[in-house]
């Protein structure tokens, strides 16, 4: 497989190959992209698994080194802007002459073909036109960066991989590759599936804070804890609430039933005056072993020491760099 060096979703992309056992080999720039930010490759986990061959596709000998590898592989990822590779004589039509059954993955912010195809953007633009990022944050003040982890690496990245996965089963039957258009904004979408059609059947309001999974119930959200620290609550089933309530103290009180959404606000005021009164250390203790659906949140430095990641060795030290382990799992039958 090759991979044209780019930063962003398609190295993740790419390591996630490497990881499940695919020969990646990077095609990597005389000169690095300039993102304004010192790089260290050590630090760079989603170069992991990947052999590097240096060329320059904008020479003749560059694009040469380029269709040769094309030849050999089954997959090409490029994540430039629509019309490069095919200015570099490296498009789609370039490389079936070479190799017919190649699979040729894009992967871009706005897709191959639009409106907005030719402009520039990051993951925040295409989660916010996408109406992912209005949802998203408090009510009362503007939406919360959800990181890169949508836009980039889910709605991006992985809808490169099963795209990819998808085609080159075709082509192994049929022997003809295709393109792979993976745009940020349609994966966005996709993932926006169930959050839309319970917009239209009248269970979603349009505003951030106000719904089952936007922080809006009281019994799906977060909440600040005695020590500046915070728990994680998803009692969402109607047992997992009563083993809420029981940890709480609140079993026996008169309260509004769980869903009525006019109830939440007040609610969710109650529940973080009575987890302000105490640790998170305390509220663990308390909701262990029980259905409460309460856990820390943890910070980076934390969470690769928990105990359950540590049982299952998520985390590997590579040469004294922490890297996450290789995901998903595979196993055949015993």
């Amino acid at each position: 497989m090759l991979e044209m060096e780019t930063v962003g979703p398609l190295p993740w992309a790419g390591m996630m190959l490497a990881d499940m056992g695919a020969r990646v080999i990077r095609v990597a720039r005389p000169v690095a992209a300039d993102m304004g930010i010192a790089r260290d490759a050590r630090f760079e986990l989603t170069l992991r698994g990947k052999q590097s061959v240096m060329a320059d596709l904008k020479t003749e000998a560059g694009r040469e080194t380029a269709l040769a590898l094309v030849a050999d592989a089954d997959v090409l990822l490029e994540g430039m802007r629509p019309g490069v590779m095919e200015r570099l004589g490296l498009g789609p039509q370039a490389c079936w002459q070479r190799n017919a059954a190649l699979v040729y993955g894009r992967i871009t912010g706005w897709g191959q073909a639009g409106p907005l195809a030719q402009e520039v953007g990051h993951d925040i633009n295409y989660l916010a036109l996408s109406g992912v990022l209005h949802a998203i944050g408090p009510a009362d003040g503007p939406p919360t960066v959800p990181l890169n982890l949508i836009g980039d690496f889910g709605a991006g990245g992985m809808l490169l991989l099963v795209g990819v996965m998808a085609a080159l089963l075709q082509a192994r039957a049929s022997g003809q590759g295709q393109v792979v258009d993976a745009a940020m904004v349609d994966g966005a979408l996709a993932m926006l599936a169930p959050i839309l059609g319970r917009w239209q059947a009248g269970q979603w309001h349009d505003r951030r804070a106000s719904n089952l999974l936007d922080g809006g119930a009281h019994f799906y959200t977060t909440y600040a804890t005695a020590d500046g620290q915070a728990v994680a609550v998803g009692a969402i089933e109607p047992r997992f609430y009563a083993a809420l309530l029981l940890g709480l103290g609140m079993q026996d009180e008169a309260l509004p039933a769980q869903h009525v959404q006019t109830a939440w606000p007040d609610m969710r005021a109650r529940f973080a005056a009575i987890f302000a009164q105490h640790t998170r250390e305390h509220w663990l203790q308390v909701f262990e072993g029980t259905e409460a659906c309460v856990t820390p949140v943890l910070s980076l430095a934390e969470a690769c020491r928990h105990p359950h990641f540590t049982v299952r060795g998520n985390f590997q030290n590579v040469e004294q760099v922490l890297h996450p382990a290789p995901a998903p799992r595979f196993s055949t039958p015993t």
